[in-house]
């Protein structure tokens, strides 16, 4: 059955339109445009793409990759370094998330409303986001030192058999340097929330008020439900920042003692560049960009589900 003139004659219109509008457009702007995808395809997806066909292959570099095929996988199911690595990639995930969201959002609660000095106590939060990620580390390495600032507060307040070498004990290197990679990114997750709480129908909160709720009923059940587009978002960067972290664990530990803050990242990092083994390191490398992808995917899956 054929489709009525008037139909017909209004879509060749509508079509005609568009590529008249697309021809009214500047060449100045689609060189704007163009460059710019040229220059990201060229150095971002491209070298992308391209090491999921490396991680197939042997290569140190120099002359032609050799096939192996997923040889490299399979090695890395019976790599135990490797499997340190994700184990402790899984604790920083936890860790890392967790504590910076949770430190976050209680910053950014207790910092929403106006009051006097606000505005520097906000800037003093966020101000660690400044520095590089490989400063950060330098300094906190400093603070760690046998006679550094954490040992002589603890020496201070009559905790000095507390005190210890914290980046060479394989038991707390881990989790000193994860200390230090929320204490930088917690401002950042507090200025996502104070964005999102400004958002915030302040006129729903006083009326489950006024109806006797008190202030956890409020926040959950009328706060947290308004700020699902801002969870989403601090999810996914929570996540992607935790399987990419590099800097500041290369910058304190370079992986060790004994590979007990060794991740997924740093591992990639030392199999690619010390032992030039340039396929298995592409193999982990494949490895977090699927991990990341299954996290985000998952959740803004489960979110979409709630919102129907």
């Amino acid at each position: 059955m054929s489709r009525p003139v008037g139909a017909a004659t209004a879509t060749i219109v509508a079509g005609r339109r568009r590529r008249s509008a697309v021809r009214r457009v500047p060449p100045i702007i689609w060189g704007f445009l163009l460059i710019p995808l040229v220059v990201e395809l060229a150095l971002v997806f491209w070298p992308a793409v391209n090491s999921f066909y490396i991680s197939l292959t042997k290569w140190n570099g120099a002359g032609a990759p050799e096939w192996v095929g997923f040889r490299n996988f399979e090695n890395l199911a019976t790599d135990p370094v490797f499997i340190q690595a994700l184990l402790n990639n899984v604790y920083w995930v936890v860790g890392f998330g967790g504590a910076s969201v949770v430190i976050g959002l209680l910053l950014a609660l207790a910092l929403n409303r106006p009051r006097r000095g606000v505005g520097f106590y906000r800037s003093a939060i966020y101000l660690p986001m400044v520095f590089s990620l490989a400063v950060t580390g330098l300094f906190w390495r400093l603070l760690y030192q046998p006679d550094g600032a954490v040992n002589s507060a603890l020496d201070a307040i009559g905790l000095g058999d507390v005190a210890r070498q914290w980046l060479a004990d394989p038991s707390t290197a881990l989790t000193a340097v994860l200390i230090a990679a929320v204490w930088r990114q917690c401002g950042y997750i507090m200025v996502l929330y104070l964005a999102g709480l400004k958002g915030v129908d302040p006129t729903l909160e006083e009326a489950a008020q006024v109806d006797g709720a008190n202030r956890w009923q409020r926040f959950w059940r009328i706060v947290m439900p308004q700020m699902k587009g801002v969870n989403s978002v601090v999810f996914a960067v929570t996540v992607i920042d935790s399987l990419r972290t590099f800097d500041i664990v290369w910058t304190m530990t370079r992986g060790g003692p004994y590979n007990s803050t060794q991740l997924l990242s740093t591992y990639m990092y030392q199999t690619a560049f010390s032992t030039v083994d340039l396929g298995y390191g592409s193999a982990i490398a494949v490895i977090i960009f699927l991990l990341a992808i299954v996290f985000i995917i998952g959740y803004l899956a489960s979110a979409a589900r709630s919102e129907d």
